[in-house]
């Protein structure tokens, strides 16, 4: 940021997550530091000094005033000696252009642009005191990390993953043997000649880094990766009583049904990972569309988008962070799958949708995925998925992560995108058409056909939709050609066409 115009715009915006303003006119403030740390484990952000903000005032154009520094050369001074001196923060992440003093009508202001660090060398902390000078944003500002944010952060840190971790007193015994001969006899399929199908189960298992032994101290047991993967029920619930996995599906639901079909802790199956995982995967990709094709004589039905629920599917499990507590959880709706993971992101989202990096916690569960055909390399997993519903012209998938929550959310949108929509597609009956439309678009024109002045703030309360959904279905219908708005938004009404 070296423009005038570029702080003006930042400040258009309002104080925020990544925006930190202080008055600052005769030198640093000590509270800088704190917003440097929080900006650094967080996701960046700028800081702007010589800027006051007046809390009361409602007109964001209103809100900032531009006082300036009284010795912009000092206080950049003061900045690079105590960013280099190491005893106010733990390590340095900025270069000459971070730092830049930039002249608004004859004032000084000096904008700082804190970047996110890198995984790798999180937490970033003040004052030498690790648990009490490490920050976090939101938007209410800077905050202390819990006792669970700085363990993420140090563990994140060890480049050999989280999953190697060896459990003391878990044995072989604690071992579902079905679960690994399936795994098992997946690998044997894709891998007929390898070497490690004639060894033991305990010999299989270390070559996966599931099961270890600790040349220092002579211990030796199940790895994170080889309970979670293949354990049995009981022992993966007592020694992560934090973690639950749990499917449901809430697609064509009938009345007051809740969901039309869940997998969650019954007793009717060993809750492990892989079981977990070879159980969802087809109750998603059943209802995809599945193209008739041949590969020879033998029909051919992978898709690309059934991959990528497979890919996304497995991503969930190796990026996540299973120390936190948290669920483990997929829900199925009639135009979406929704994939939610307990931890954070190690990398930028822009980092994700690009490609190109991948990072994974738990490295030895990946390496047991891409065994078994599940999971791409280096870091080409999230583009498969961006490009499979590219191929359908479907919403892009939206990758969310909720600090508060502490989980990642991916929605994987089974449905039209607007934009690439063409209201000249051959259409007889809109209302009964099943190919065209989801159930629920056809339950949107049914109500519209029904209830000619029916608005959508009634078509929310009467279907349960929010707001957002029930605006974006009605875009999709209306730029499809399935509905028309006769008369003016405010006192008109929709009209349901028949083609």
């Amino acid at each position: 940021m070296s423009k005038i115009n570029d702080i003006y715009k930042l400040l258009s915006e309002g104080e925020r997550v990544t925006l930190e303003c202080k008055k600052a006119t005769k030198g640093v403030p000590n509270s800088l530091w704190d917003t440097y740390s929080a900006f650094a484990n967080t996701y960046g952000g700028t800081i702007l000094l010589g800027v006051v903000e007046h809390m009361d005032e409602q007109d964001n154009t209103k809100r900032f005033e531009i006082v300036g520094v009284e010795d912009a050369d000092k206080i950049r001074k003061d900045l690079w000696n105590t960013v280099n001196s190491r005893e106010k923060v733990n390590i340095n992440l900025l270069y000459d252009d971070d730092i830049q003093t930039i002249d608004v009508d004859g004032k000084k202001v000096i904008a700082i642009n804190v970047p996110r660090a890198d995984y790798t060398v999180r937490p970033v902390y003040i004052n030498n005191n690790l648990s009490r000078g490490t920050f976090k944003r939101n938007h209410e500002g800077d905050y202390h990390c819990t006792e669970q944010e700085l363990k993420m952060m140090l563990r994140d840190a060890n480049e050999a993953g989280n999953d190697g971790l060896l459990l003391e007193y878990y044995t072989m015994d604690d071992i579902d043997i079905p679960t690994l001969e399936r795994f098992r006899q997946m690998f044997q399929n894709l891998h007929p000649e390898h070497q490690w199908n004639s060894a033991e189960h305990k010999e299989f298992l270390t070559n996966f880094g599931g099961y270890t032994r600790d040349r220092r101290t002579g211990k030796e047991g199940l790895t994170m990766a080889g309970l979670l993967m293949f354990g049995k029920g009981l022992p993966v619930r007592e020694r992560f009583d934090n973690l639950r996995m749990d499917y449901i599906d809430k697609s064509n639901l009938i009345g007051d049904q809740r969901y039309s079909d869940r997998l969650t802790y019954d007793g009717t199956w060993e809750n492990n990972l892989f079981n977990f995982i070879r159980m969802v995967i087809p109750k998603l990709t059943r209802d995809l569309p599945h193209p008739f094709s041949m590969d020879g004589v033998v029909r051919k039905d992978d898709t690309l988008q059934a991959k990528a629920v497979r890919e996304a599917v497995t991503n969930m499990v190796i990026h996540s962070d299973f120390m936190v507590n948290g669920v483990l959880k997929v829900e199925k709706y009639d135009d979406c799958f929704v994939l939610t993971n307990p931890g954070l992101l190690k990398l930028p989202i822009e980092q994700i949708y690009k490609g190109s990096e991948s990072k994974a916690r738990n490295q030895r569960m990946q390496n047991m995925f891409r065994m078994i055909g599940y999971g791409e390399n280096l870091g080409s997993g999230f583009p498969l998925i961006l490009n499979a519903w590219n191929e359908k012209h479907w919403i892009k998938p939206e990758l969310l992560e909720q600090p508060e929550l502490m989980q990642v959310k991916l929605t994987l949108h089974i449905q039209n995108d607007v934009s690439y929509s063409s209201s000249n597609d051959p259409i007889n009956d809109p209302i009964n058409d099943p190919i065209n439309l989801t159930e629920r678009q056809k339950m949107i024109l049914r109500m519209f056909s029904e209830e000619k002045n029916l608005s959508r703030e009634r078509l929310c309360e009467k279907t349960g939709l929010s707001d957002a959904t029930a605006k974006r279905e009605i875009a999709f219908l209306k730029k499809t050609g399935y509905l028309e708005r006769v008369g003016s938004f405010k006192s008109g009404y929709w009209k349901v066409l028949s083609k």
